[in-house]
């Protein structure tokens, strides 16, 4: 059965580009535009793992961590930073916020099956 991962980006061209790699390599995907339809999505379909985003309007990326995280049935699931937050200290930033993980933008689309594949790994 193929894992299902939770796109959440604000940017459709973004979106688009990482669910059409993940899909090619077999990964089923669900898309959220923000992160409170993020949070909605990943209570709806609790996915294996969850692509976040950091900078959308309606609820942003540290915002909605806290809500997965304060809700028992999602409290689990590996989230892991989308961002182009790239200055010293950015990493730990979001690492100490509660994420398992961190991609930077621009999205290499030959290094995110890896990363992808990586991260679900060490979640079992």
């Amino acid at each position: 059965m193929a894992k299902k991962i939770l796109v959440v980006e604000d940017n459709d061209q973004n979106r688009t580009l990482i669910s059409d790699v993940l899909e090619y390599y077999g990964y089923t995907v669900v898309e959220a535009m923000d992160g409170a339809d993020g949070v909605a999505k990943a209570r709806e379909q609790l996915p294996d793992l969850i692509l976040l985003d950091i900078q959308m309007p309606v609820m942003n990326g540290f915002t909605a961590l806290q809500a997965l995280r304060d809700d028992p049935l999602m409290r689990e699931i590996r989230v892991i930073a989308l961002t182009s937050f790239a200055m010293k200290g950015d990493r730990e930033r979001i690492m100490a916020a509660g994420f398992q993980g961190y991609i930077a933008k621009p999205i290499d689309t030959r290094e995110l099956p890896k990363l992808v594949e990586q991260f679900l790994e060490e979640s079992q």
